[in-house]
Formats: structure tokens, sequence, C-alpha cells
């Protein structure tokens, strides 16, 4: 349990680096279509604040996916290597799933969105339009990706105990 907690984390520290990536260096319009709409119509086009700056934060990206990747392949690694069956495959990476949406909704939504000053950091026209009262916008969309992470839990397993 103690290696899918800690793969969990690693999730989470992907997920954060994805985020800030995103949000503070890459900074294309693109990455907010998960906002709130309010955020998406404040957000205005940016210039590079350093040189290079969009570079680091698509290396940001890149390290991200790379490391939630990584941290899926290895449950599934030690998994086989300590003999798993679908069962315990599938609470494994339905635990880590649950938990990265737990820290999505607590953690970015919750806190960063609507009561810390992230985004008003690289983008300073949102604050008027940040609130406590977003938190919640987008239920339906966590809605469905809780059962989209259920089914790529199931088939992960699946695909584990195949090998």
């Amino acid at each position: 349990m103690l290696t899918t907690i800690g793969l969990s984390v690693l999730m989470m520290a992907g997920l954060f680096l994805l985020l800030w990536g995103a949000v503070g260096f890459v900074q294309d319009r693109r990455f907010f279509t998960s906002a709130p709409k309010e955020v998406q119509e404040a957000v205005q086009p940016k210039v590079e604040r350093f040189r290079g700056q969009r570079l680091v934060g698509w290396a940001m990206l890149i390290l991200a996916l790379a490391l939630m990747i990584g941290a899926l392949v290895f449950g599934g690694y030690e998994g086989i290597r300590s003999s798993f069956g679908f069962r315990q495959f599938f609470v494994r990476f339905a635990v880590i799933m649950l938990l990265v949406k737990a820290f999505d909704i607590l953690f970015f939504d919750w806190y960063l969105l609507c009561h810390a000053h992230l985004f008003p950091r690289y983008y300073p026209e949102t604050k008027p339009v940040l609130s406590p009262k977003l938190f919640g916008y987008n239920w339906k969309s966590h809605a469905v990706q809780l059962g989209l992470m259920i089914l790529a839990s199931l088939l992960m397993a699946w695909v584990c105990t195949l090998i």
C-alpha cells in the first residue's frame, strides 16, 4: 500500500508540474479550456517574460507526463513482480486515480483557483473574477472523469494480468 501511496504522490507532483508549466510558462489559451468561462474570457495573450520561457514550459509538460506515465508503468511492473491478481491491480490503479482526482478537486479547484493567488500572479487580469464561488463550476466534468478513471483502472488491471 505504501508503494501505491507513493505512486499517487508522484502522479500529484506530475499533475502540479503540468499545471504550472502550462499556466506559468507556456501560457497558451488552449490550456484554459477547463477553466471557468469567466477566467477564459479574462485571460489575455502574454509575451514571454524571458527568452525561452515557453521552451521551459514545454519541457515541464513533457517531464510531467513522463513522471505520470512512469508512475503507472512502475505500479504495473511492481505488481507483476509481486504476483498481483486482477483485484489487487484494480485497487492499486483505482486508489492512485482517485487520490489524484481528490488532489485535483481540493488543491487545484478549491485552493489554487478559489483561494490562493496563483493565477493572478501570471494573469493579473483574472483577479477580479476569481473567488470561492467558482468552486464546483466543473462538477459534471469531474463526475465524467471519475467514471473514466474507474474504467481506465479496470483496463490497466486487465492488461497487467495478461502480462
